[in-house]
């Protein structure tokens, strides 16, 4: 009854639940941190192409370019149970065929030590901002915004908007640049 293997499997039972235990109370310290902080969008340039779409024929669909500013202190967000963030600047706008739209734009990955202090200037989209059709010309509500979610060691991963955004126009005419 009381072999050495019975007391390695008692052992073994009470350091499985000792870390589980540990492992829920690093979740709970932090699972009620509030996790939003300032950010400021800068939009300087916009520019609207028309290009051929090759999923039908002889379809064409707006391409928009961006050049954007943000700045924002991530820092209080990390604590002891952040291991990194996954941030992403997003377009959201409606067109006639679609209520919301939403494309990712730029995306990048700050972990644990980085330093959380974002002061990007003249930045591009890291990604196309397409639309299968023509809901970009003339646009007047595109609403730029930084989003991020936060990576814990133990936990839920939390998807959080940043307290601050940007509407922006877009031109009514193709291949012509507005400045800000």
């Amino acid at each position: 009854m009381n072999t050495v293997l019975s007391r390695a499997n008692s052992l073994f039972a009470f350091s499985l639940s000792v870390m589980a235990a540990l492992t829920f109370g690093c979740f709970i310290t932090t699972a009620f941190k509030e996790r939003i902080v300032p950010v400021n969008i800068h939009v300087s340039r916009v520019m609207l192409e028309n290009v051929e779409d090759f999923t039908g024929p002889r379809e064409r669909s707006d391409l928009g370019f961006i050049t954007f500013d943000i700045n924002a202190d991530l820092q209080p967000i990390f604590d002891w149970n952040v291991k990194q963030l996954f941030i992403y600047l997003s377009a959201e706008y409606s067109t006639r065929s679609n209520t919301l739209n939403q494309v990712v734009l730029w995306d990048k990955i700050i972990l644990r030590g980085d330093n959380p202090k974002l002061s990007l200037k003249e930045m591009k989209s890291k990604y196309f901002f397409f639309d299968d059709g023509n809901g970009l010309k003339g646009n007047r509500n595109i609403t730029l915004t930084l989003s991020w979610n936060v990576v814990p060691n133990a936990g839920i991963l939390p998807l959080v908007t940043g307290s601050g955004h940007k509407s922006i126009p877009f031109p009514d005419t193709y291949k012509t640049t507005m400045s800000y």
